[in-house]
């Protein structure tokens, strides 16, 4: 496939078909994956391959507590798990939301799931003395995540990254047998999609993209 259409049509995954990743294509598309950049070139990504039903269902259990909070701050008209404006919602509120399979079917019935990890033994962390949400470790680990998702895109598969079980990284770690040094920083589902998205939603570059400075000219060539 063309690489601009794998990029244009590479979507959130969450309905697969059943039809197996053979061992030989999963190979292939880490291998691809793998030259992603990293702080440093450092490469302190690792990924465990989850194929085993039951820690399958262990993982989509941690991420329910998550699932609730961001579905009762949606409800409450908040911006989910964000850090700069305090969420305003209680725990009783939180308690009586329902989870929606969609939260937790991917990891059931995708073929496999995979789990990605970053050491942070090593990871480059420029804006760890900012008063501010650190996210420049993420540049150490995301690339190759999104390249394990277009290099799936590319062979047939799709998948989507969730993150909502990171909430629960010591069970997760305990779970999985992670040392405490690795964060947890992605489950990703993958498997055949019932369907492929040929078009997605983005914004614009004229909404995303200025000239010289924040607030310069829309960049329209």
């Amino acid at each position: 496939m063309e690489l601009n259409q794998v990029m244009r049509t590479t979507f959130a995954c969450r309905e697969y078909t059943g039809e197996a990743i053979p061992d030989k294509v999963l190979c292939d598309i880490l291998d691809n994956a793998r030259f992603a950049p990293s702080g440093g070139n450092r490469q302190g990504n690792r990924v465990i391959i989850v194929r085993d039903p039951g820690t399958r269902k262990a993982l989509a259990t941690l991420g329910e507590p998550a699932a609730k909070r961001y579905l009762a701050q949606i409800e409450a008209g908040e911006n989910p798990w964000n850090t700069v404006t305090p969420s305003k919602v209680t725990d009783e509120q939180i308690a009586r939301i329902n989870v929606p399979a969609m939260f937790t079917e991917p990891y059931l019935k995708a073929d496999v799931v995979l789990v990605f990890l970053l050491d942070l033994n090593v990871v480059a962390s420029m804006d760890q003395h900012l008063d501010r949400v650190g996210v420049i470790s993420g540049a150490s680990i995301y690339p190759f995540v999104w390249n394990v998702l277009l290099s799936a895109r590319n062979a047939g598969f799709g998948g989507t990254i969730t993150t909502l079980a990171a909430s629960r990284e010591p069970e997760v770690q305990k779970l999985l047998n992670i040392p405490e040094h690795y964060a947890v920083c992605a489950i990703v589902p993958l498997g055949k999609p019932v369907k492929q998205l040929r078009q997605l939603k983005r914004k614009t570059i004229e909404e995303i993209a200025t000239l010289e400075r924040f607030d310069g000219k829309r960049f329209i060539p």
